[in-house]
Order: C-alpha cells, then structure tokens, then sequence
C-alpha cells in the first residue's frame, strides 16, 4: 500500500532513535519526514506548523509527555481550535512498555494505533502508510493483552446501550469486526458486500458514535463488554 506524499513528525526524547525513524523512513519514494521534535511543546508548535499527515509520538518525555501532546493536537485541550478533522494528524503512539497504561489512554485521546520501539523496519514502513489511509494500527501481539489490563467491562462504561442502538443490525455486524481488527477488504468478504459499502458503514459508524477513528471503534467494542477479549 503507498499513499503519495505522507508526511512525517518524528517525536521522541532520544536523538538517536529520531535519527533512526528519519533514516528507514525517507528511504521510501513516498514518505518524508518535515519535522522532529524532542518533547511534546515542540511536538505542538512543529505539528501545527508543518501539517503533518502522521506523527509518530513517543509517550514518556521530559516536560510536557506525548499523551498531553496527543490531546492537544487532537482535541484542543490547550484551548485553541485544533482544526478541521481532515488537518488534524494521525498519531501512532510509540513505547518501549507493551503494557503501559499511557498508550491505551492515548488511543482513548484518539490516537491511530501503537507500535514498540523495537519495531522491525517494514513494519514502521508499513504503519505509516496504514494509518495515512485512516485505518488503525493495533499490534496484533499485544492488543489482547492491552483491552484485557486497561479495557476490563466496568459496572460503569463510557458508553451506555442506548448510544450502541443507534447503530442498525449490519453497522453493529461491521462495528464488531472493526474491534476485532479487520480491515474493510476482510469485512467486505466475511459479510459478502463491496468494499464500498463497508467503508459507507464504517463512516456512519464514527459518526453515529462520535468516534474519531478505527482505534477508538476497538476501545469502544472492550469497554462496552460488546467485544470481550479473547471471545
């Protein structure tokens, strides 16, 4: 999959592994990196200067952490306008933890994914050009692991039945397959439909929920108790 012109905010506090992303990722014809940023202020003002298209956001920094970072440039929470959804950037979050409690309250900021730091070259490639097409990006290894530490069904979830019931029967059909980390080929052939249509149900599914992306449809699913790990 190569999307033309994906631009690229490295963050991390390490200058070494800033060099290394920069180095895999502008090896590639589509990607270049416009930006690095060493903490999460620079992280912000660079953002907003150069428009990225994905950021990849280390968690644990000094002064202000790439989870304050997250929630800024996704959410406003510095009290400016962060923009149209279409500006705001897709931001996968990277850890040398595969049990940190940050990264999943990082996709509940509205990040598109995680990845660890140890991450083979291909597949940093790979997550670039994923979550530049809007799909999530959830380590298959881990996520089991993660929805069952962070995401347990709690007596009091975040969302309510009556919020999941405005979903119709097929959105509800195409909400649990998004959870479980299908993509839109893999839901279309499961559920005998064009690929077309699930990403008409997909979109209506965000909408409906006020959802901002993928990784925040899996969150949803393991709060609710609607999607249980491991079912």
């Amino acid at each position: 999959m190569m999307v033309a012109g994906v631009r690229v905010l490295v963050v991390d506090d390490q200058a070494l592994v800033r060099a290394g992303f920069r180095m895999i990722l502008e090896a590639q014809p589509d990607i270049t990196v416009v930006a690095e940023a060493a903490d999460g202020d620079a992280a912000v003002r660079l953002a907003r200067r150069h428009r990225p298209d994905v950021v990849l956001m280390d968690i644990r920094m000094p002064g202000m952490d790439g989870l304050e970072a997250t929630r800024q440039l996704l959410q406003g929470s510095d009290g400016t306008d962060p923009g149209s959804a279409v500006s705001r950037p897709r931001i996968v979050v990277l850890t040398t933890f595969d049990l940190d409690e940050y990264v999943y309250a990082a996709l509940q900021a509205g990040a598109s994914g995680f990845l660890l730091k140890d991450v083979s070259p291909e597949h940093l490639v790979g997550a670039v050009r994923t979550v530049a097409v809007g799909d999530a990006l959830l380590a298959p290894s881990i996520t089991r692991r993660l929805v069952e530490r962070f995401a347990a069904p709690r007596s009091e979830v975040t969302r309510d039945a009556d919020t999941l019931a405005r979903l119709t029967a097929r959105e509800t059909d195409v909400f649990r397959l998004v959870a479980r980390g299908m993509s839109n080929a893999e839901i279309a052939a499961d559920l005998i439909v064009s690929e077309a249509t699930v990403k008409t149900h997909v979109a209506s599914i965000l909408s409906k929920l006020d959802l901002r992306n993928r990784a925040q449809v899996v969150v949803l699913a393991y709060e609710s108790g609607l999607v249980r790990a491991g079912a």
